[in-house]
């Protein structure tokens, strides 16, 4: 019975855990994007903002708000 809960638990967590590295990959993205990105001066800096809003907001351990964060900033890059 402990053995099936560990099991349950173990799958559970595995995807939250999974989730949580999305972050990195979508402000490296970002940071790929940037410098040949052709937006306006107050887009880019839109774009800059909410990019150290979803970092902050990853290392505070808020994954859902950083990856939605990071996907406005993302379509904002267009990509």
């Amino acid at each position: 019975m402990i053995t099936r809960i560990s099991i349950a638990l173990l799958l559970a967590l595995v995807p939250a855990t999974a989730l949580a590295s999305q972050c990195p990959t979508l402000m490296a993205a970002i940071d790929a994007a940037l410098p040949t990105a052709s937006l306006s001066d107050a887009d880019m800096a839109k774009v800059k903002e909410l990019r150290q809003q979803g970092e902050d907001q990853h290392k505070a351990g808020d994954h859902a708000a950083s990856e939605a964060t990071l996907g406005e900033a993302k379509k904002l890059l267009g990509i």
